[in-house]
C-alpha cells in the first residue's frame, strides 16, 4: 500500500447486538449467541438479531413511507450506517463514497415476490427495484444525502472484505478521500437456509456449542447462518481520530477444482496473506482472526494455510463464526471488527473449545481472513 488508511468509524448489528461495548461485553464470555428457529417444515440453529435490534429497525421501517417497502437486508445497513456516521465529521458535502456488499441481498423480499408470482402469474410493481443488487447501497447514500460515487457488489462471502479493498482502492487512487464500505445479510429464510443443508454442511449439533468452528476435531460440518450488517468509516492517510490503521490488504482467486470448496492448502489464503504482510515480518503479527466457517474442511484448509505462510512462528488464532454464526457476506468485516476490538482493548478473545494457546502479552498487528465459494481470498492487516 502506498500510505496506510484510518479507520474513523464502525458499527454493525449482529446476534452480538449494536454498541461495540455490548459487543465487546459479549466476545468477553463463553457463551454463544445461536438459536432454534422455526421453518417452513424443519428448524434449525440460526444467529438472529436480537428484540431490541430489531424494534429499532422496525421503526426505522416505519419512520418513511419510502422504506416500508425496502428488504430488511437495506434497513439493517440503514440502521448501521447512520451509527458510524453520527461518530465521524462527515458531511454530505463531503462526497464520499458509499461501497456496500451484500452475498445474498434482498432475500426476503426476492423470496416473497417469486412466491406471489408463482401463485398469481403476476409480479408486484415494486418487485424489481426493491430486490436489485444495487439497492442496499443506493438507499445509504439516500439516507445519509451523500453526492459520492455508489458501488454495490456480491463476491460471496468474502464481499464485505472485498467491499474494504475497493474503498481502499478509491482512496489511494485520490478519487476520494472519505469512503464508507461495508455489508448486509438477511438470509435466514426458509429456502436459504435449506440450501446449506443440501450442501450438507449444516450443523445438527445437539451439544453446548452448536457451531465448531476452529475446533480441528470435529468430525462432522457444523456450520450456523446468521443475519448481520456492519459498515467502516475509512479516510486517506494518519487521522488523529483513527480507531485503527489498515496496513495492508491481499487479494488471490483460485483455480476452480470444485464448486463449494477451496484446496487443501487453501493457496488462495497463502497468497492473500503474504500480499497483506508486504514488508511486514510474520514475527510482527500476534492474532489472525480467521475465517473458519465451521466446516471440516474450510476450517482445516484456512489452518494449513496459515501452517505454510508462517511455518513454526503461528500467531494466536480466533474466530468468531461459533458465537455469531457465519453471516455470509458480512461475515468479513464482522471478523474485522472484532480485530478492533481486540487492537483497542489489548486482549486476545480466545474459541473456548480450541486447543488452547498463548495469548499475546500485546497485540499491535492482527489479520483478518474472508473467502467464499470460488476461493475468492482477501486477507487485511491492521495495526493500532
Amino acid at each position: 500500500m502506498n500510505q496506510p488508511i484510518s479507520i474513523t468509524s464502525f458499527a454493525s448489528v449482529s446476534a452480538l447486538g449494536s454498541s461495540p461495548e455490548e459487543i465487546w461485553k459479549n466476545y468477553c464470555n463463553d457463551h454463544h449467541f445461536l438459536s432454534i428457529k422455526k421453518f417452513d417444515g424443519f428448524e434449525a440453529w440460526v444467529a438472529q438479531l436480537t428484540s431490541e435490534d430489531k424494534i429499532a429497525i422496525e421503526n426505522i421501517k416505519s419512520s418513511d413511507n419510502k422504506y416500508k417497502n425496502l428488504d430488511i437486508s437495506v434497513l439493517y445497513t440503514v440502521f448501521v450506517a447512520r451509527k458510524a456516521i453520527e461518530k465521524t465529521d462527515w458531511k454530505s458535502s463531503d462526497n464520499f463514497g458509499i461501497n456496500i456488499g451484500s452475498s445474498r441481498g434482498a432475500t426476503s423480499l426476492f423470496e416473497k415476490y417469486h412466491q406471489e408470482f408463482l401463485e398469481t402469474g403476476k409480479s408486484s410493481t415494486l418487485s424489481s427495484p426493491t430486490t436489485t443488487l444495487g439497492n442496499i447501497s443506493s438507499w445509504i447514500a439516500h439516507d445519509l444525502q451523500s453526492n459520492g460515487p455508489e458501488i454495490s457488489h456480491s463476491i460471496t462471502c468474502s464481499t464485505g472484505l472485498h467491499s474494504l479493498l475497493n474503498g481502499v482502492a478509491w482512496l489511494q487512487s485520490g478519487m476520494s478521500e472519505k469512503f464508507m464500505i461495508g455489508a448486509s445479510e438477511a438470509a435466514l429464510t426458509d429456502f436459504t437456509v435449506a440450501q446449506m443443508q443440501a450442501l450438507k454442511v449444516y450443523s445438527k449439533e445437539e451439544g453446548e456449542h452448536p457451531c465448531k468452528a476452529f475446533d480441528l476435531e470435529k468430525k462432522k460440518n457444523t456450520m450456523v447462518l446468521g443475519e448481520a450488517a456492519s459498515v467502516f468509516c475509512l479516510e486517506k492517510g494518519i487521522k488523529n481520530n483513527a480507531i485503527a490503521y489498515i496496513k495492508g490488504v491481499g487479494f488471490a482467486t483460485e483455480v476452480l477444482k470444485h464448486n463449494t470448496s477451496v484446496t487443501a492448502d487453501a493457496e488462495c489464503f497463502q497468497k492473500s496473506m503474504k500480499m497483506a504482510l508486504g514488508a511486514i515480518s510474520i514475527d510482527d503479527v500476534d492474532v489472525i482472526v480467521m475465517h473458519a466457517p465451521g466446516t471440516i474442511k474450510g476450517d482445516q484448509s484456512e489452518i494449513n494455510a496459515i501452517q505454510k505462510v508462517f511455518n513454526n512462528k503461528i500467531p494466536f488464532l480466533t474466530t468468531n463464526k461459533w458465537k455469531l454464526g457465519h453471516t455470509f457476506g458480512a461475515s468479513g468485516l464482522l471478523s474485522l471488527e472484532l480485530a478492533v476490538l481486540m487492537l483497542q482493548h489489548q486482549k486476545a478473545i480466545e474459541v473456548p473449545f480450541a486447543k488452547k494457546q498463548n495469548h499475546p502479552k500485546t497485540i499491535k498487528h492482527i489479520l483478518v481472513n474472508a473467502v467464499g465459494f470460488g476461493g475468492n481470498a482477501v486477507s487485511v492487516l491492521i495495526s493500532k
